[in-house]
């Protein structure tokens, strides 16, 4: 279980205006549920025009405060901000130190404010030094913008976002590496005016993560924003790009909420209450490709990332043979996925490929005569090529997909997927793995697994009903629940999250005309049933190391 109200400590400027550093952070923090412990590292004399004066805190000051933190409220994250010099960085990074011998899974996310918004100058070339030498190293996760990369690496202007992303996160002659790194991009209006792009470069997904750009003037304390709700997330227990999916949406949310506060650029406010906006779930782009005008194109003729049309599949039988898929629909199954995986020994055997098409050909064919639609798990140039060889097939076809499988085909195999015009269907655990899906403008998501499942191995954490009722609300397209659902009483509770689906695999038996009547009422009883309530915020699927 999540921990109830984890602390954080923001080691940070004070803004006296109150629009960024630990005022900003105090927000957002608020917005996640969790306790923000400020920690003033520097103080400055600002309002919303200007900086006129940066005062650090002294070293046994800074050192003090979390010397009595350290001894009540230990964090679970720690998110720096505007530091002040070289020697408050020793102290910080002498305390990371030494909380991670007492917690080694304590999250270090390292916003490296070089300079303000309004153009004054917080970094000298020691406090830079002190950055790559002190912090990075140690840090979970860094959050530069694009200038703020530059500086850090020290590589030239003009050097791509994704090879700058690299160069923070891999050892090399000038910076030391973070375990993980995303460059904001929305104070980059000019090379992207219709989108906020920001690149996500961990170890477990890299790309541009994108919600359209908000025409708004009130912006102070964004990059504030999205670190301290990065810190947020990774205190309750998400991995790096799933927190830097809820910062991503913290952030445009606290835009959305903006406001004057004087004469100048007024802050930026967060409000609880964003984990349940549809609107704020970004996409995720496959890699270094951002052309994501196109993707809303295909996403919505209207211009909306959140509609799609209505899709009811009911009962979805998963089988693995065409004798299987043929049983199924004798029990009145309509949507039935042909799952047959290439064994590593067989991969470039002729006869077992022969073996594979026939299957494929005959579980067609049963399904174009019942009016119902296969879909061919992996096999996709296969089923392309029988959907090309007689057209009439296509409207009985459709594809389903792994992401790892759809990460391998590269940008070159995934357009010539979409190209087929075959309905696709996306397995997604994750919310990187979500926003990514919705990429593809797809047929479905799958949520799973909803329960533990035995038919494949995966690192993946249960989803539960509360996963499976927030990803029905905020993907943006179907969703099919998935995994464990051995149950009646589990189909009907997983129908009434509102899934287009429930798959079934193993429940269906030797004889689905048997078992799927009762499926199907579970089905019918969980759509007759109030909707399961929509949770503020998913919980973590992935452990994190």
């Amino acid at each position: 279980m999540r921990p109830l109200n984890p602390v954080i400590w923001s080691i940070a400027g004070n803004d006296s205006g109150g629009g960024a550093g630990l005022s900003a952070d105090a927000r957002a923090a608020a917005a996640f549920g969790v306790h923000l412990c400020p920690v003033v590292a520097a103080i400055t004399v600002q309002n919303s025009v200007a900086v006129t004066q940066v005062e650090p805190v002294s070293p046994e000051l800074l050192d003090a405060q979390l010397a009595a933190l350290a001894a009540d409220m230990p964090p679970a994250a720690i998110k720096t901000g505007l530091l002040g010099g070289a020697a408050q960085i020793a102290v910080v990074a002498r305390w990371v130190d030494r909380l991670r011998q007492a917690n080694p899974q304590l999250a270090l996310v390292v916003d490296p404010v070089l300079r303000s918004s309004t153009g004054a100058a917080f970094a000298d070339n020691d406090t830079l030094r002190a950055y790559r030498e002190l912090l990075l190293p140690r840090a979970t996760l860094v959050t530069p913008n694009r200038r703020e990369a530059l500086r850090l690496t020290g590589l030239p202007d003009g050097t791509p976002v994704p090879a700058l992303a690299a160069a923070l996160q891999a050892p090399n002659a000038q910076v030391a590496g973070a375990q993980a790194v995303v460059i904001t991009g929305g104070d980059d209006g000019a090379a992207q005016p219709a989108w906020s792009l920001d690149w996500v470069q961990t170890d477990l997904a890299n790309g541009w993560l994108a919600l359209p750009r908000l025409p708004t003037p009130h912006t102070h304390g964004t990059g504030c924003t999205f670190a301290t709700s990065a810190a947020a997330a990774l205190a309750l227990g998400f991995v790096a790009p799933d927190a830097l999916v809820l910062a991503k949406m913290a952030t445009t949310w606290a835009l959305r909420h903006g406001y004057a506060a004087g004469q100048g650029a007024g802050p930026v406010a967060a409000p609880m209450g964003f984990g349940t906006q549809p609107g704020l779930m970004p996409l995720m782009s496959w890699g270094e490709d951002s052309d994501f005008d196109s993707c809303l194109r295909r996403l919505d003729g209207r211009q909306q990332l959140n509609s799609w049309p209505e899709v009811d599949l009911g009962l979805y039988g998963i089988v693995d043979s065409a004798q299987r898929v043929a049983s199924a629909l004798e029990a009145g199954i309509t949507t039935v996925q042909l799952r047959i995986k290439t064994p590593a020994d067989h991969a470039a055997d002729a006869a077992w490929a022969l073996r594979l098409d026939t299957e494929l050909r005959a579980a067609l064919a049963a399904c174009r005569a019942a009016g119902a639609t296969l879909v061919v798990n992996d096999h996709w140039q296969r089923a392309r090529d029988m959907a090309a060889q007689d057209p009439g097939a296509a409207p009985h076809l459709a594809l389903h997909l792994g992401q790892e499988d759809l990460q391998a085909l590269g940008a070159d195999g995934r357009a010539a997927l979409a190209a087929t015009g075959l309905q696709l269907g996306i397995s997604s655990h994750s919310l990187w793995e979500l926003a990514r899906a919705r990429s593809l403008h797809p047929w479905y998501a799958a949520c799973g697994p909803v329960w533990p499942t035995l038919t494949k191995d995966m690192p993946w954490r249960p989803q539960g009903l509360d996963n499976l009722a927030w990803w029905v609300h905020m993907a943006g397209a179907p969703v099919v629940a998935i995994g464990g659902i051995l149950e009646h009483a589990q189909a009907e509770a997983a129908a009434a999250s509102g899934a287009a689906g429930v798959c079934v695999v193993r429940g269906l038996g030797e004889d689905p005309a048997v078992l799927a009547p009762g499926w199907r009422a579970a089905i019918a009883r969980g759509r007759a049933a109030a909707r399961l309530p929509v949770p503020a915020l998913p919980h973590p699927s992935l452990a994190r190391n």
